[in-house]
């Protein structure tokens, strides 16, 4: 399986730290951002990644370079003159991706011990489209799902605001992980061109098209979040005993 590291953003949560580098290269204790979404995927056999850049794009691939490509093959999405946000992001690497077996995506900035064999294994038996890792967890957005697992909207917590459904009652709320497995045939429902969201495919499609939650509430996750928050999270249990598992 091949697998796509979202690596292009701002990092803005990030400031100051990012203003001279990319958030993919923000240190987490003794270990960049990217090294340790690289090294999670190794772990589960990926050997073959792109990594989308943007911002900061030639540290991102002089790091990259100086890390020997961590052993494995790795391709660059270049998107240095049009940020082009998640589901442009993964549309533009299409050409490395469009192939006959399912691909994985995660964001840079999230670290966790989730199964990913598990959740492959998941995405194959339901034969969905599309498989996104969901847990119970405070969240400002979340996805909301059927009884069987089917994703069927999207609520705003704060405003209140929903799209896909009138209300929630009956669905289960959950926050996105920001990990997903793509059957390639989403690039021919992707007629949306530029920069887009791929939240906002998704709820497009949802309902002609098989998008799965895969819940993983037992296995730890964290998102780096916010330059004030990263000296917690490095002296956090959670985080050494995530790391302590790569």
């Amino acid at each position: 399986m091949k697998a796509m590291v979202l690596a292009a953003g701002l990092g803005t949560r990030l400031r100051p730290l990012t203003d001279t580098k990319p958030k993919a290269l923000v240190r987490i204790g003794e270990y960049t951002m990217l090294d340790l979404a690289v090294q999670y995927l190794k772990k589960y056999g990926i050997e073959e990644i792109i990594i989308n850049v943007h911002h900061f794009a030639d540290q991102i691939e002089q790091y990259v370079r100086s890390q020997n490509n961590y052993g494995i093959s790795i391709e660059f999405s270049d998107e240095r003159q049009m940020l082009l946000d998640t589901g442009g992001g993964i549309k533009q690497a299409s050409r490395y991706l469009k192939d006959s077996l399912p691909f994985l995506v995660m964001a840079v900035d999230v670290l966790t011990d989730l199964d990913l064999h598990s959740m492959i294994n998941y995405h194959r038996q339901q034969q969905a489209l599309v498989t996104l890792a969901v847990k119970d967890r405070p969240t400002t957005r979340k996805l909301l799902f059927d009884t069987n697992m089917r994703l069927s909207g999207w609520k705003n917590n704060i405003t209140g605001e929903l799209k896909g459904l009138e209300n929630e009652d009956g669905y289960t709320g959950l926050g996105f992980s920001v990990i997903h497995i793509i059957n390639p045939e989403l690039f021919a429902l992707m007629h949306e061109t530029g920069s887009f969201s791929i939240l906002d495919v998704y709820l497009r499609i949802m309902k002609l098209q098989k998008i799965m939650g895969f819940r993983h509430d037992a296995a730890d996750w964290m998102e780096f979040g916010r330059a004030e928050n990263i000296p917690e999270i490095e002296n956090s249990a959670t985080f050494k005993k995530l790391i302590a598992d790569l």
